[in-house]
Formats: structure tokens, sequence, C-alpha cells
């Protein structure tokens, strides 16, 4: 390359700003067959949505159980808000329904012609949600869109991952965005801007456990704050127990819980901080506890394992984060292996709580912090819990 070439690069590089994420830091650039790109966002290439034009249609909702009070309340609140044209936070604890909290706007944009998704950090939770929407909204389109599976990426909603959310630029007039402090969307700058692009309109955020920074600023300006600290059958959220044990103590109280749990054909999760605890864990309790098995991200299999346990085949699975969100078993029982981890901050303790006592015929179980010590994490979530109980 000339010099004269050179010099236009190092000038271009002071002003590129990259038109997919929008990167203008020179660090992120890189230079291929003379032309700049962007290395940060490189890997977020396909089939861009071309927004073809929507017509208004009648649109119709099922739930499979009846709202209360609380619920059709917050879920005419957020409708309102969407037709006032404001951003909506929705804090509702674990159990509380909601999805089933934004079926009615998604049904109001519907109707105008309007441009639905609805997006979540992990595919797991994507392909789940796309068969309740499908199922609820039978006389729209409906796909979903996620790693591996993008060969059609448009319809009336969309729900996709966040890191999809590239393909979609000024394209949604109503997102919904749930588990917004979950990874890989919590903290990460070019999921953040891709989301900021892809809307249109306005947009829905969904979580249980906002943070304080979060919820401050939903109470301000064009944004609104609504709460909901019921479940949807009513019942109060389990208070975590502590059981402090060292050492080879920990496995054997472990052992003990799941024999138990056989015993009254409670099913169990035995959640660990990382891949390599949990093959640890695994591999000593699978002696003394039969039916069992583990799952994390490394696993391909794990898809069909989660299946297994759902159907009844396995009575436990060790597990780290990747059941942590968007799974409803019935009766289940929660162990949380070194809870006191630096992993394990206040957010995931009380997500991982929310497993327990999902549904409306088994409201109650068991939530058990195994841990060395009594960090502050753990006592954080067992008071938001308690917090939260107190104004059901």
């Amino acid at each position: 390359m000339s010099n004269p070439e050179v010099g236009t690069l190092l000038l271009s590089m002071d002003t590129f700003i990259c038109p997919k994420c929008g990167n203008d830091n020179p660090i992120y650039l890189g230079v291929r067959n003379g032309h700049l790109y962007c290395r940060k966002c490189i890997a977020f290439n396909g089939a861009m949505a071309q927004g073809g034009l929507l017509f208004p249609k009648k649109v119709s909702f099922s739930i499979s159980y009846s709202l209360s009070e609380d619920q059709k309340d917050l879920s005419h609140k957020v409708n309102e808000n969407y037709l006032s044209r404001k951003n909506t936070l929705i804090h509702a604890v674990c159990g509380a329904g909601k999805t089933e909290l934004v079926f009615e706007v998604i049904s109001t944009a519907l109707s105008k012609g309007q441009r639905v998704g609805f997006a979540i950090p992990r595919r797991d939770v994507v392909r789940e949600l796309f068969q309740r929407l499908k199922s609820a909204f039978p006389s729209v389109s409906v796909i979903g869109v996620y790693g591996g599976h993008h060969s059609r990426i448009e319809a009336d909603i969309v729900v996709l991952t966040t890191h999809q959310l590239y393909r979609y630029e000024n394209y949604f007039d109503l997102l919904i965005v749930d588990e917004i402090d979950a990874f890989p969307f919590k903290n990460n700058e070019l999921l953040q801007t891709f989301f900021q692009r892809s809307i249109k309109g306005h947009f829905v955020l969904l979580s249980a456990t906002p943070s304080v920074e979060m919820q401050q600023k939903y109470t301000v300006g064009n944004n609104a704050l609504l709460e909901l600290f019921s479940r949807y059958h009513g019942g109060r959220l389990p208070e975590p127990i502590f059981a402090i044990r060292l050492f080879i103590f920990k496995y054997l109280f472990v052992i003990r819980k799941l024999r138990f749990f056989a015993q009254t054909k409670k099913p169990c999760f035995v959640f660990t901080p990382t891949i390599s605890v949990c093959e640890e864990v695994f591999s000593f309790i699978r002696w003394f506890v039969p039916k069992g098995n583990r799952v994390h991200s490394k696993l391909k299999e794990r898809p069909e394992i989660i299946d297994a346990f759902k159907d009844g085949e396995y009575q436990y699975l060790v597990t780290t984060s990747v059941l942590e969100r968007g799974v409803t078993i019935r009766n289940l029982q929660v162990i949380v292996f070194d809870s006191d981890h630096v992993l394990y901050d206040q957010a995931a303790l009380v997500q991982i709580s929310g497993r327990v006592g999902r549904k409306s015929d088994a409201r109650e179980g068991e939530v058990i912090f195994v841990a060395n010590r009594v960090s502050e994490s753990m006592e954080k979530a067992r008071d938001e819990i308690r917090f939260a109980n107190l104004h059901v």
C-alpha cells in the first residue's frame, strides 16, 4: 500500500463509525483489501430484515390460566404506556407470570399492523417461549430466530436471542426484552447497541431482579416502572435455608437431601458455580444417588437431558446457570452448592430460588444454600425475598 493510501486510511480511522454497531473506537478497526472494517461486530453477519408492509388485523390470544387482579391491572398499565408512547420496565418476582403480562400490549401492536419482537439472552429460553407465543397467538405468524436457526427472519412476532437483534435495524414498533439482567446481555455494550438500533417505536423490559440504578432510571422522563411482588397463583417466594458445611460434609449433606427428595418423589436441581465444579460434584454423588445427570453449556446433548428430566427419567440434575431461568418443573427442589462463590451475586441467587414453587398445585418447596460461610450476596438475596413476601 502506498504512503498516500496509508495516510488516507489513518485519517479515515479517526472519523470511521461502524454502520452496524456504531463503534468509533480505532482500537477495534482493521484493514482488509485497503478498506476499514469493524472487528467488534465482524462475527455478526447475515441476512437483514427488510421490513415490508404489514396490515392491521384482528388479533386474539389465549392464556392457560386466569390472570389475577394484580396481573390484569399491570397488563392494562403496560398497554396504556405503549399507547402513550412510553417505555416500560416491569419488575416482577420470579413466578409472577411476566410473559403473560405483555400479551395484551402485543395484541394491541399487532392490531395496528405493527412489528413485534420478543428478545431473550439465551436460546434455550427462546425455543420454549416461541412455542408458548405460537400457541397463545394462533391467528398470527410467529417464528424463532437464534444461532443456527435463522432461515426465516420476518413474521408478525419474532422471538429471538439478543444476539440476533443486529438483523433488525430500525425495525420493531414494539420490542420486549426479558431477562435484561442475564448473561450475556447484561453489561454487554455491543448487544445493548443492537437493542437500541433495532427499536423503531417503543419497548418493554422484563426483570425479576433489576438493579437499583435501572429502577431509578425508569421513574423519570418518558419511562415507567411497574412492579408486581405476588406470584400468579398468590403463593409466596421460597425463602432460602442456609446450610453451612465444610469440605466433605458439603457433599454428604447434598447426598442426604437428594436421597430424601427421591423418597418423597420430588425432583431437584443442584446448582454449581462453574462447569468444573458441576462435573466434580456429579462425579462424586452419582455413586451414592442414582437416577441423576448433569448439564452445562459445553454439553451438546443438554436439550435431550433436560427433556428426559422433565419426563421423569432423572431424579436430579447437577447444573450450572444454564437452568437458572426459563424452566418450570412441578415440585422442584433446589440446592445451591458453594452458594458463597463470587459468581453468585444477589440477583443470581434470587433467580435460582425462583425456580421453586412455580406451579399453582405445588407452591411449596425447599431452597438450600450450601456454603462454607454466609456471604453478603446470600444475605441480600434472602432479604430481597423476605421484602417481596411482605407485599404479597
